[in-house]
C-alpha cells in the first residue's frame, strides 16, 4: 500500500484541487452505503419474494438516509467537472478531448474567484474569450461535439456489460424454474443506477448550452420548476407522470451550481452558509408543514417519495449537502495531502462510474445465489427488527468484495481524463 500511494502521489500534480476528488469519493461512498443498507428483500406466504426496505418498518433509522442520501454532491462535483474539461478543451487550437496518464492539473485561472462581472465574455469563457477566437472553435465558442461524444461514449460504455450481465441472469433464474415476479424484483434493484445515468448523460450533453447561460440563474430556474410541479402536484391535483419533470429539472440544480463554482461563484463562505441554512430551514419546512417524507430516499409501499421523482424536499436538502461540500472543500483537500488517504480517494474515482452502476448488482447477485436457501438473515428476510440491521452489516465486507472485482479491470487501467478525475 504504502508504494502505491508514493507513486499515485508522484503523479499528482501539485496544484490538483484534491479536496473536489475527495468529494466525489465522499458521495460514491455515501450512495454505495446507503443502497446497501436499504436494498431488501422478503418472502411471501407462498415463498415468492418482495422488495421490502428497513425504513417502511423501522422508520426510527430514518436519520440514516439524512446522511447518505449524496446524490446531490455527486452533481455538484460532476457539474465542476464537466465544466473545466470542456473550457481546458477551448484552450487547444481545434482540439479534441484528450486522453491524459495520472492526474491532470487544475488551471487557477478558472478555479479563481471572477472579478469580472457576469457578462462579460471573459468571465463565460475563461481566459480564451478575452483573447478572441481561437482558430478550430466558431467565434471562440467551445469544441463542443467533440467533447460530448467522449463524455457520452465514457459515460454510457459501461451501461452495455451491465445489460448483458443481468440478461444473461434472467434467462438462468428464469430456466431454473424462477417466477417472473421473482425476477423482477431481483433484477430492478441491479438496474436502477441506470436512471442515474441517463439524466447525468442528458445534463452532460448539455454542458456546452449551460456555459453560455448564467449558471446561477439555470439552477433558480430550475428550482422554479420543481417548485412549480409539486405546486401542481400536490396543491392542484395534476397528475402523479407530471412530477417527472422534476428528474431533470431537480438534479440540474446542483449539476448547474457546479458549473457555476468551476467559473469562480460560490467561492464565499457566506454564500456556502446560506446555501446550507436555507437548504436545512427548507427541508425542515417542507417535511414539517406540508407533509412531505421525512426519508430521502424511497421507501417501499410509501404513497409519496422525496427522490422518485425528485420533490421540493430533495432539492432543498440538496442546496444544503451543495454548501456543506463548499464548506468542507479546502479541509478535505489538507486532508488529502497524507499520501494513503489521497491514494484511497484516487482509486475510488477512477472507478466512481463503475462503482455507482455495479454496487446494486452485487447485492442482487449475491440475494439471487442465497434464494435456494430460503430466508437468510440481512439478506431474504423481512427488515422488520433492529437486529436484521445487524445482519446487513454483516455482508457489507461481502458486497465489497464482489464489487471490487468488478472493479478491478477498470482500477488497473485506469486514468484521470478530465479536471478532476475520470468519471465525471
Amino acid at each position: 500500500m504504502a508504494s502505491l500511494a508514493a507513486r499515485i502521489g508522484a503523479t499528482t500534480p501539485e496544484g490538483r484541487d484534491r479536496g473536489v476528488d475527495a468529494l466525489r469519493a465522499l458521495a460514491i461512498v455515501g450512495v454505495v452505503l446507503g443502497h446497501w443498507l436499504v436494498t431488501a428483500w422478503d418472502r411471501g406466504a407462498a415463498g415468492a419474494v418482495h422488495l421490502s426496505s428497513p425504513l417502511a418498518h423501522l422508520p426510527e433509522f430514518t436519520p440514516m438516509s439524512w446522511v447518505l442520501q449524496t446524490l446531490a454532491v455527486f452533481f455538484l462535483v460532476g457539474g465542476y467537472a464537466a465544466a473545466r474539461g470542456l473550457r481546458s478543451a477551448a484552450r487547444v487550437p481545434g482540439s479534441r478531448p484528450r486522453k491524459v496518464h495520472g492526474p491532470v492539473p487544475h488551471e487557477p485561472e478558472i478555479h479563481r474567484p471572477e472579478t469580472r462581472g457576469p457578462d462579460s465574455p471573459s468571465h463565460a469563457a475563461g481566459p480564451v474569450a478575452a483573447r478572441g477566437p481561437r482558430r478550430g472553435t466558431a467565434s471562440g465558442a467551445y469544441p463542443s461535439g467533440s467533447w460530448v461524444r467522449a463524455r457520452m461514449g465514457r459515460l454510457l460504455g459501461p451501461v452495455v456489460p451491465l445489460v448483458l450481465v443481468w440478461a444473461g441472469i434472467s434467462v438462468g433464474m428464469a430456466l431454473r424454474g424462477s417466477s417472473a415476479g421473482t425476477i423482477r424484483v431481483m433484477v430492478l434493484p441491479a438496474i436502477g443506477p441506470l436512471w442515474f445515468l441517463a439524466v447525468f448523460a442528458l445534463l452532460t450533453a448539455a454542458t456546452p448550452l449551460l456555459l453560455r447561460a448564467h449558471p446561477v440563474f439555470v439552477a433558480a430556474v430550475a428550482f422554479a420548476v420543481v417548485l412549480g410541479v409539486d405546486l401542481a402536484r400536490f396543491r392542484f391535483g395534476a397528475p402523479a407522470w407530471t412530477g417527472w419533470a422534476n428528474l431533470t429539472a431537480g438534479w440540474l440544480v446542483p449539476y448547474a451550481l457546479g458549473i457555476a463554482w468551476a467559473g469562480g461563484r460560490l467561492a464565499s463562505r457566506r454564500v456556502a452558509a446560506a446555501l446550507l441554512i436555507g437548504g436545512v430551514a427548507g427541508a425542515a419546512l417542507l417535511v414539517g408543514a406540508f407533509g412531505y417524507p421525512a426519508s430521502m430516499v424511497g421507501v417501499t409501499g410509501d404513497a409519496a417519495s422525496n427522490l422518485s421523482p425528485p420533490s421540493l424536499a430533495v432539492v432543498c436538502f440538496g442546496l444544503a449537502q451543495v454548501g456543506v461540500a463548499l464548506l468542507v472543500r479546502a479541509p478535505l483537500a489538507r486532508l488529502m495531502r497524507r499520501p494513503r488517504l489521497w491514494a484511497v480517494v484516487a482509486l475510488a474515482n477512477l472507478s466512481a462510474m463503475t462503482l455507482f452502476l455495479w454496487h446494486q448488482s452485487a447485492v442482487s447477485a449475491i440475494a439471487v445465489a442465497a434464494l435456494r436457501f430460503g430466508d437468510v438473515p440481512g439478506l431474504l428476510a423481512t427488515p422488520d427488527e433492529p437486529v436484521w440491521l445487524l445482519h446487513r452489516l454483516a455482508w457489507i465486507p461481502v458486497f465489497a468484495a464482489v464489487l471490487a472485482l468488478a472493479c478491478l479491470p477498470g482500477s488497473t487501467r485506469g486514468r484521470f481524463n478530465d479536471r478532476v478525475s475520470s468519471s465525471a
